[in-house]
């Protein structure tokens, strides 16, 4: 594909220097990951701190936590486009740079490291590209998942599919059992897939869309998502519920406000 990065195929004799970006918790199992694999992480991209709870006070994400216990180099930027930002993060001269859960990345960033960026989302692509992966397979009724990793281009969620593995999503899996499964699944993943690139035989196939299957999307969930539909059959209630708990939870109308 245009502007997909070309990938060794004979071995490298040294660990790869990798840029790490992610935010949230099954970001953090990554990059733990990463850190304990036979690669070396020379920097990491955080969001910036967010006031949280009660009393507003400041709190660091999952990913920050980890970056400041290993005393890696660490960039909050507020904005992914300003040009000190840029510098910072190319004088870390990452081969590669990974990334889980953090947001749309300019073409400066991703294309920045000399094997690109990858990412590694929770499904098995093309299926359920987009924001809410994870709750709207177990919504849409599906019986099987996974997480892929891919080199990141243009599109979201469209690059070049790297490796994939599959997670069975059992009868009665919420979104917070499955999470933590493909959690596991997928840091292994990311640290196979880098294993196979320094070897020399990392194959990227382009993403083929539908076939014989509905593509179906995993659009970011807003608060009418939530809400129930007594008139769908019982199973797909079923579905629902469980898709969206523990967050952001189902929900239906009473005269008494709404129930979650």
């Amino acid at each position: 594909a245009q502007g997909m990065p070309i990938f060794p195929t004979h071995p490298m004799n040294r660990p790869l220097r990798v840029a790490f970006l992610g935010t949230p918790e099954f970001a953090a199992a990554c990059l733990e990951a990463l850190i304990a694999s036979n690669h070396e992480v020379v920097g990491v991209v955080t969001a910036t701190d967010k006031p949280a709870g009660r009393g507003h006070q400041l709190q660091m994400s999952e990913v920050k936590k980890v970056a400041i216990a290993h005393q890696l180099p660490l960039l909050q930027p507020p904005n992914l486009k300003e040009d000190e930002f840029l510098e910072s993060y190319r004088s870390w001269e990452a081969d590669v740079a990974v990334v889980v859960a953090f947001r749309m990345l300019p073409e400066s960033i991703w294309s920045a490291p000399p094997f690109g960026t990858i990412n590694l989302h929770a499904s098995l692509l093309p299926q359920f590209r987009g924001a809410a992966p994870i709750q709207r397979s177990i919504m849409a009724g599906h019986i099987k998942t996974g997480v892929t990793t891919f080199s990141l281009q243009h599109k979201i969620d469209t690059g070049d599919i790297l490796m994939q593995a599959s997670v069975a999503i059992n009868h009665d899996d919420d979104a917070g059992r499955l999470h933590d499964r493909l959690r596991d699944e997928g840091k292994k993943l990311i640290v196979e897939t880098l294993d196979r690139l320094i070897t020399g035989d990392l194959m990227s196939v382009p993403q083929m869309d539908g076939g014989h299957e509905p593509m179906l999307q995993a659009p970011k969930l807003f608060k009418l998502d939530g809400k129930i539909d007594w008139k769908c059959p019982i199973e797909v209630i079923h579905n629902h519920v469980r898709g969206l708990h523990p967050f952001p939870k189902a929900w239906t109308p009473s005269p008494w406000g709404d129930i979650k």
